[in-house]
C-alpha cells in the first residue's frame, strides 16, 4: 500500500490486536493507551450509556477502516507516529531541531570540501596510494 499524506496519523480498525472488530484496540494505538484500558472504558460505558455506546461501537466498527499491514516501514517509524500523535508540538520541535543539526553538520562538510585543506588531504592520500618506483 503507497501511503498518502496523513494516513499515518489516522484512526483505525486493528482487528488483529482486537477482540471485537479491534474499534478498541485501535483506539488504544491511535492514543498511545493500553488496550485494557480502553477495554474497561468501554465496558463501564456500555453499562451505563448502553444504548449511546453500543450505536457507537457498531459506527466505528462500519466507517473506521481497518489498520493496514503494511502502514509503517519499521517499529521506529511507528513510534515516531505515535509520539506525534501524543504531542504534535513537541514532535516538530524534535523534528526541527534533528533539522538544524545536520544543517550544520552539512554546512561543515561543505566548508571542509571547499577548503584548500580538503585539496591538501587529497594529493597526500593520492601520494600514499601510488606504488614507490
Amino acid at each position: 500500500m503507497s501511503c498518502k499524506q496523513g494516513c499515518h496519523n489516522r484512526l483505525y480498525r486493528d482487528p488483529k490486536k482486537g477482540k471485537i472488530f479491534g474499534v478498541c484496540a485501535g483506539i488504544a494505538d491511535y492514543f498511545s493507551l493500553d488496550v485494557t484500558l480502553v477495554r474497561i472504558l468501554t465496558v463501564v460505558s456500555a453499562l451505563t450509556f448502553t444504548v449511546v455506546t453500543v450505536i457507537f461501537y457498531v459506527l466505528a466498527d462500519i466507517y473506521l477502516p481497518i489498520k493496514p499491514d503494511d502502514l509503517y516501514d519499521d517499529d521506529q517509524e511507528e513510534n515516531y507516529w505515535r509520539k506525534y500523535r501524543k504531542s504534535p508540538k513537541d514532535t516538530l520541535a524534535d523534528t526541527r531541531y534533528r533539522f538544524r543539526k545536520l544543517e550544520r553538520k552539512l554546512s561543515h562538510l561543505e566548508a571542509y570540501v571547499t577548503s584548500d585543506r580538503y585539496q591538501l588531504d587529497r594529493e597526500l592520500q593520492d601520494l600514499d596510494r601510488k606504488p614507490a618506483r
